[in-house]
């Protein structure tokens, strides 16, 4: 059979030939991911910074072993790596090649990932979880199999579920109701981290969420692991919900796994949706995303200028409350033209309130300001640069 070559960082791998990413193809590989492989491969390096020991790695859903050759090759530090994969094809391929990129430190295994990681508990101090799909079916084997000082990092691409399109089964899969709203995609990731957190709780273990992303089709969670039952009840403090008014666009978050919630909005007495419970806590950690930052200039990253952009929006968002507005829904509401997005953040922070940015999309804020005033700020904006449309 041909194969082709393809080029990433410091390795190449060879894959059968393929028309259409899908489940169905010989052997997994998605292009689209490099730049998920490039965070991943900072992300490790960051982490490995911050503890006193060698990598033990599982790549549980190998593929090609793109992912695990690359921690491997790229990531100092790391003792070993355990590429998995249930396809005997993928299985022979990412041996194949793991020995071209003259690595000694993978060991390729062909082994259902929940078997795999339930036989070798405590084994490993990352595990990475990629599957085609969503990752629920596998976390509570990550969660008994993680030890404290470890890392978690997980892929979802179920967003239509995640993100509100289809809220049935995200019930099923993550024991949380999804709303379809224009900060869908950060309620996503907040019901997965809340569903990990949840998983974790049981074995009395407790996440700090390092860094985030939404990218593409795809969600992207990265987790440290400590251990303690007090702590761990500390931490659920901040799962909860968030009412959402799909008439004024007001949005609030309640905290708690039971919380009294208010059934129509506080400012337009509409009805309220309700989504959760999700996480409520803070997705990102500056001082991490910071690491992964100054570490970008010593590793060779293809999507080295798109990582940086994305890891500099994330770091602004830490500290940042959950939801964003998206001003051009805000304007369509208010049958206005939007206003420069820059001049927006500028007069909100002139009156000193926080306001970034957004990786989730090019025309979103994060600010703590509330949403009449930002409204007003818009409409102020407008007014005086002359947006209104012309009748």
């Amino acid at each position: 059979m041909d194969h082709v070559l393809i080029n990433e960082g410091l390795v190449h791998i060879r894959i059968p030939p393929f028309e259409k990413v899908s489940s169905r193809a010989p052997v997994f590989y998605n292009p689209v991911m490099e730049l998920n492989r490039d965070l991943s491969v900072l992300a490790l390096q960051q982490f490995k910074s911050e503890i006193e020991k060698g990598l033990s790695i599982c790549d549980a859903f190998g593929g090609s072993g793109i992912r695990g050759i690359r921690y491997g090759k790229e990531v100092s530090g790391v003792d070993g790596v355990v590429i998995n994969d249930v396809n005997p094809l993928a299985v022979s391929l990412a041996r194949d090649n793991s020995l071209e990129n003259g690595l000694d430190n993978v060991t390729v295994c062909q082994m259902d990932a929940n078997l795999l990681l339930r036989l070798c508990k405590g084994k490993f101090n990352v595990v990475d979880i990629d599957p085609f799909g969503t990752p629920s079916p596998f976390i509570d084997s990550v969660a008994v199999n993680l030890p404290r000082n470890s890392m978690l990092a997980v892929t979802a691409t179920d967003t239509s579920a995640l993100c509100g399109t289809y809220p049935e089964p995200c019930i099923r899969k993550y024991g949380s109701n999804s709303l379809k709203t224009e900060y869908c995609h950060e309620n996503g990731l907040r019901i997965l981290a809340g569903y990990l957190s949840l998983s974790f709780a049981r074995y009395r273990k407790f996440l700090t969420f390092k860094f985030s992303h939404s990218t593409e089709h795809y969600l992207r969670l990265y987790a440290t692991i400590s251990k303690g039952a007090k702590k761990t009840d500390k931490s659920l403090k901040n799962m909860g919900y968030i009412a959402h008014c799909p008439s004024c666009l007001n949005r609030q978050v309640y905290r708690g796994m039971a919380p009294i919630v208010d059934v129509k909005c506080t400012r337009c007495n509409h009805l309220m949706r309700v989504a959760g419970p999700l996480w409520c806590g803070d997705i990102q950690d500056s001082d991490f995303i910071s690491g992964m930052i100054e570490k970008s200039s010593e590793l060779v990253l293809n999507q080295e200028k798109n990582a940086i952009k994305l890891l500099e929006l994330c770091k602004a968002e830490s500290g940042a409350p959950p939801t964003f507005y998206d001003i051009h829904t805000i304007c369509s509401k208010l049958k206005i033209s939007a206003p420069p997005l820059k001049d927006l953040l500028d007069r909100l922070k002139a009156e000193d309130h926080m306001a970034t940015p957004t990786h989730f999309t090019p025309t979103g804020i994060k600010t703590s300001a509330p949403l009449e005033v930002v409204e007003s700020l818009v409409e102020d904006l407008v007014k005086k640069q002359k947006f209104y449309p012309e009748k």
